[in-house]
């Protein structure tokens, strides 16, 4: 083969290439606000699913516009952020936990000996939504997140109206390894939270995750969930971060608030 054919070969393929490399590019960027609102939409479902108002043939957007209220909380006094402090990250129509938690005005480092979740760093601004009915609200859904074997995984609790009882949980989410740490996506282990109380009649937390199953005659075992089989780390890792953002560093101060103020 000569050098001139070998050149001309050399440019053909650099010029496929380059062509195949902007086509890809333009793919991206033209899909790039599709998917963000497919993420988005894709969230909003999963409120809806843990709140118990999801329905395949109502409009996603429109429920939940309609049905909950979403807020913005400072998480070391559970009070709620007034709207006219909304800013590009604190408000309530494109809340990124992970950005606000990266923020150094806005986030903040966990000590090691507090992070159950492991996660390293929070925001102390969190979104929660309240489920509306008959103008009074019925239930709230809390984002919890936190390590699981190989991922972040990052979910919804939603909390009855006695803020005891769990009535939703799921993860939307995360990298477990399917059909082990992946089965927190099973929907009979997801429904087996509903109707768990996760604090006890003195109002401890009392939530957990065992490695095995729960024995029913257990007097704990209205608070205890089967853990997922063959998969011990990710259910470690779900019991850290439920607990943490339910506790003290977490939730608590909002959850005492409503109890002492009540939910309105």
């Amino acid at each position: 083969m000569s050098k001139e054919t070998t050149s001309k070969t050399i440019a053909v393929a650099l010029g496929v290439c380059l062509v195949c490399s902007v086509l890809v590019s333009l793919a991206t960027v033209s899909l790039k606000d599709r998917q963000e609102r497919n993420r988005r939409l894709d969230k909003l479902k999963n409120i809806l699913v843990v709140s118990g108002l999801y329905s395949k043939k109502a409009d996603i957007a429109k429920t939940f516009q309609d049905k909950l209220r979403p807020r913005i909380v400072e998480l070391e006094t559970g009070v709620p952020l007034p709207e006219e402090r909304y800013d590009g990250l604190l408000n309530t129509r494109d809340f990124d936990l992970n950005r606000v938690a990266a923020d150094p005005r806005y986030g903040m480092t966990i000590p090691a000996e507090q992070d159950l979740a492991g996660i390293k760093r929070r925001p102390r601004f969190m979104i929660v939504y309240d489920v509306i009915h008959d103008g009074a609200v019925e239930k709230i859904i809390l984002p919890v997140y936190g390590k699981g074997v190989w991922s972040t995984l990052y979910g919804f609790m939603a909390l009855g109206k006695d803020l005891k009882t769990v009535e939703g949980f799921s993860f939307y989410e995360h990298g477990e390894t399917p059909g082990l740490g992946g089965e927190v996506d099973n929907p009979r282990w997801q429904r087996s939270w509903v109707g768990k109380q996760a604090f006890n009649k003195r109002g401890e937390l009392a939530i957990e995750v065992l490695r095995g199953k729960v024995d029913p005659e257990d007097p704990k075992a209205v608070s205890r969930i089967d853990g997922l089989s063959g998969a011990s780390l990710t259910t470690r890792g779900v019991n850290n971060l439920v607990r943490y953002w339910l506790g003290e560093h977490g939730y608590g101060p909002y959850l005492d608030r409503l109890r002492r103020e009540g939910m309105r």
